[in-house]
Formats: structure tokens, sequence, C-alpha cells
């Protein structure tokens, strides 16, 4: 009997809130008709910007990037970055197509263009707006970075970036970073962190150039410390 009155319970308040539901429904049709279409609008909206903005555009900014690329390549770094009055640079390309992924890849070109030219300041500011979800060119900005701040004396900045830079598991770019980290650690009397660098080159990646030459390193932070 017991159960039974259970039973009836649950199903009055399962029919109570059905009720209740739409009782609401019914008292803010209008509010929820509008939420609907504001929905549909911002949908269809999005859709529309990227099938007949982004798409296109995408395909123009692709074309417009190669001969700064090429620049690129050759190291004609202020070409690749302030074009050559006929084809556009890296720069002109984040203005007029800041919105594709091109127009984001630039950022990191710029930002490259900036560090090699000597131009610290500038370099940071560009890698720091470039994002990508491609992990080994991420690490490779996030280096970057590293470089900008250590040529600027900043060797917090560095170290930091280059922990960053690091975190990535990648024969050809994770030594070279752990490297640098390792001699600044050494720079700031962080012995342990640096032989910890270091140990991590000749464990993981001993076969890359930095780890054919760890050795040494780890003896004279040994000996040092």
């Amino acid at each position: 009997m017991a159960k039974k009155q259970q039973h009836e319970d649950s199903f009055e308040n399962v029919e109570s809130a059905l009720t209740k539901t739409e009782q609401f429904i019914e008292d803010n049709q209008r509010l929820i008709s509008f939420i609907a279409i504001a929905l549909i609008v911002i949908v269809a909206g999005y859709w529309a910007f990227k099938k007949l903005y982004v798409q296109p555009q995408q395909a123009e900014a692709q074309k417009n990037i190669f001969q700064a690329q090429q620049y690129f390549e050759k190291d004609s770094f202020n070409l690749a970055l302030n074009g050559d009055g006929m084809n556009p640079g890296f720069l002109e390309i984040i203005d007029e197509y800041g919105a594709t992924d091109v127009g984001e890849l630039s950022e990191y070109y710029a930002g490259i263009c900036h560090l090699q030219m000597g131009n610290f300041e500038d370099a940071i500011k560009y890698l720091k707006g470039f994002s990508t979800d491609e992990p080994l060119l991420k690490a490779t900005a996030q280096g970057a970075i590293g470089d900008a701040y250590l040529e600027t004396g900043d060797t917090a900045g560095a170290i930091e970036w280059y922990r960053k830079a690091t975190s990535l598991d990648n024969e050809m770019i994770t030594p070279l970073y752990l490297f640098k980290l390792g001699l600044l650690y050494e720079e700031t009397g962080e012995k342990e962190k640096a032989l910890k660098a270091y140990s991590a080159i000749k464990k993981k990646y001993k076969e890359s150039t930095e780890g054919r030459q760890i050795d040494k390193y780890i003896t004279r932070v040994k000996i040092s410390g």
C-alpha cells in the first residue's frame, strides 16, 4: 500500500512539474519565440559571414601571401614584412585579412621578421597576437618570444616562454629550448633547475645536436654546484 502511495505521489509530482512547464511556456510564449528567432538569426548570420566573407577573403589572402613568404624564405625580412610596392607584406595582409587563417599566420611571420630585424618589442607584440592549434608552430612561436625577451635583457621573461615551448615533446625543437633554459638557469644561479633541464635532454633527446654535447654541461653544473 505504501509503495502504491509513493508511486501515486511521484506521478502527481511529475504531472505538476509538466503543468508548471506548460504554464511557463504559455505565459512566456512571446519571449521564447523572440529568443528562438534571435538564435536562428545569429546562426544564419555566422554562416553567411563565414561563407560569403571569410572564405573568399581566405582565398584572396592565400594568393597575396605567396610573395611575402618567398621573401621570408630568402631572409629578405624587410620586404617580407612591408612588401615591395607591388606585392603586400605581412603587415598589410594582417590589416586586410585579419579575420582569416592567412591573416593569423601572418602575425607569426611578422613577429619572426621583427625578431630577425632586431625589433624585439614588435616581435613580442606580433608573436603574442598569434594563435594556432598546431602544436609545433605554437611551441616555435613561444620559443621565439623567449628569444625576443632575452634580447631585451628580460631573463625572467625568456625563462617563462622557453618553459612554455618545452611543454611540447618534439625532437626537433624541445631540446633546443631545454638547452636555452639550462643556460639561463645557470646564469641566474639556479643550478638544480639547470641540471634538470640538461638531464631531460640527455634522457629523452640524446641524439639531438644538444644531446650530443650535453654531458659537458651536466658535468659543469655538478662541479660548480
